[in-house]
């Protein structure tokens, strides 16, 4: 990102702590769990990312990583979904995770892994504020809905299922995770950037009635990354107890961030993506954030990396001056 360090935006918790989740079992192909140590241990213009945090002015502390559950046998595999107990058992460490930061006054910036750790971390937000009785939002940047089940997932891979997940759609033991369900209310929740998205998915959005809460790309092209954030904030910061990001880095185009495993050409930009990010910390209220699907294995002299790491800057605040 250019320029240099300046002070953080006001509205932000003060504490925070960096979660590493380095599940790749949801994708669809290896790499996506190596993404984890390759954003710790990138070189940023200040050092690593931990260090450029700190010099935000934030009070923050590296927990290291979730206890991933290996697979018990090559079976997992060939399921559907595929993968589904070390699924279940790795979120479930992942949303004791988030909760006791939560609960410590620390903002949970969770570094992934694939998508399928949104069923975890986003449960443990859930847990934090439905034992406070409060209402939370959600802003999902993604290229894709991310809101199959396993009847309409051409795959089976629990990459493409966290958003059903948490709405309450799918698997017994992923929707019941921590003993209660749905974890979402979909008022408080937009999704930002879909331009890749099954006929199963697009039936389960209009069946659901969540297409306002969709800013697709089209959208974006038409209105701007500003307008489209500003009124997925809107949406989300309706909820009581603020809002928590997820962000898959394959919203940004190819040329931008090739260090994914699903990607699809017509993406955001790079100062789009900056932009949307920035304006989430200039307004306030997000509650906790991470980033997902970067592939090291797939990337180029490391840009995706870098970029990811200068994205969770982004959302503490960073700015150009």
């Amino acid at each position: 990102m250019e320029g240099d360090q300046s002070v953080k935006r006001p509205g932000l918790n003060k504490k925070v702590a960096v979660i590493g989740a380095p599940l790749g079992y949801g994708a669809g192909k290896p790499g996506s769990e190596l993404g984890v140590e390759a954003m710790r241990l990138a070189s940023l213009h200040g050092g690593r990312l931990i260090d450029m945090i700190r010099q935000l002015g934030y009070d923050a502390e590296d927990k290291g990583n979730v206890e991933i559950v290996r697979p018990a046998e090559r079976a997992a595999a060939e399921a559907n979904p595929k993968y589904l107990a070390e699924t279940v058992g790795s979120c479930g460490n992942l949303a004791e995770a988030v909760a006791a930061n939560l609960a410590d006054g620390r903002l949970p910036v969770i570094l992934g892994g694939d998508h399928s750790i949104a069923i975890g971390s986003i449960s443990g937000v859930a847990k934090y504020f439905r034992e406070r009785n409060e209402s939370f939002g959600l802003i999902w940047f993604d290229a894709h809905a991310d809101i199959n089940t396993p009847s309409s997932s051409p795959t089976g891979n629990i990459h493409g299922m966290p958003l059903a997940t948490l709405l309450g759609y799918g698997d017994e033991s992923l929707v019941g995770l921590g003993g209660f369900s749905p974890k979402l209310d979909p008022r408080f929740f937009a999704h930002v950037g879909a331009r890749d998205l099954d006929d199963g998915e697009k039936g389960r959005i209009h069946e659901l009635g969540l297409e306002k809460n969709f800013f697709t790309m089209s959208d974006i092209d038409k209105r701007g990354m500003l307008d489209c954030v500003n009124a997925a904030i809107d949406i989300a910061s309706q909820a009581a107890g603020g809002y928590a990001v997820t962000f898959d880095v394959d919203v940004i185009d190819p040329r931008f961030a090739p260090g994914s495993g699903t990607l699809v050409r017509g993406g955001a930009t790079y100062r789009e993506a900056h932009l949307a990010l920035e304006v989430i910390a200039e307004r306030g209220g997000m509650r906790s954030f991470e980033i997902v699907e970067v592939n090291p294995m797939l990337d180029q002299s490391n840009i995706t990396v870098e970029l990811a790491c200068e994205l969770i800057l982004s959302a503490l605040g960073k700015t150009i001056l």
